[in-house]
């Protein structure tokens, strides 16, 4: 069970560590309005990964299929929406956002929320936790839930919030000494890589889309 555990948590980790759009959008978010928020955009990615570990290992071949079949389908709807989300972080004002901090509406749910949405349509990520848990020696479906299974998910889940947890935390200890017009450039940096990704991949799977029926 112990192995199994470290197991989990080096997948875990081995799916957030890149820095992905959700790392980004965590970094921007720690920023503007706090290591929490950071911390809950990292937590939405995190139970997302926790769902596709569960699909890899608990064999849900139903799942695996649809999103192999669709997989073009769903990299087109979300590509548009991770740059749907970049173009909102790219125009938000982040006095805005400090302010509605200074106030105590800190909006965790909607960050939790957004970076689930944009990490769930990300069909990437399904495949690279399937391809990390083939690796390092589990077999999806093959082993008893209560004895492997289970400490394997949770040890994914450690390694996910382990992960989002110290990067919030790194960078909130640098949010001090970033000053509004710096946030202001941070939202463009950050507002425009995760429009870029979101584009890329609504193109990637649009020229796929096409090459079927043509």
């Amino acid at each position: 069970m112990i192995e199994e555990l470290i197991k989990g948590i080096i997948v875990g980790l081995g799916a957030s560590i890149p820095l992905g759009p959700i790392g980004i959008l965590c970094i921007q978010r720690t920023l503007s309005k706090g290591k929490w928020s950071g911390f809950a955009t990292g937590m939405g990615a995190a139970i997302s990964d926790i769902i596709f570990s569960a699909i890899a290992l608990l064999g849900l071949a139903f799942v695996n299929d649809f999103l192999t079949t669709y997989r073009e389908w769903v990299m087109l709807f979300g590509g548009a929406i991770v740059a749907g989300f970049g173009l909102k972080i790219f125009i938000t004002n982040p006095i805005k956002q400090i302010k509605r901090v200074q106030e105590g509406n800190h909006q965790y749910i909607q960050d939790f929320a957004s970076s689930f949405i944009m990490t769930i349509t990300n069909p990437g990520a399904i495949f690279l936790i399937i391809g990390m848990f083939a690796f390092i020696g589990i077999d999806s479906g093959s082993y008893e839930f209560g004895l492997v299974l289970a400490p394997a998910l949770l040890g994914v889940f450690i390694g996910t919030l382990g992960w989002w947890f110290t990067l919030s935390t790194v960078i909130n200890m640098f949010r001090n000494k970033f000053r509004l017009k710096q946030l202001l450039v941070t939202n463009w940096i950050a507002g425009t890589i995760i429009m870029a990704i979101g584009i890329v991949t609504l193109f990637e799977g649009l020229i796929q889309i096409i090459k079927l029926y043509i």
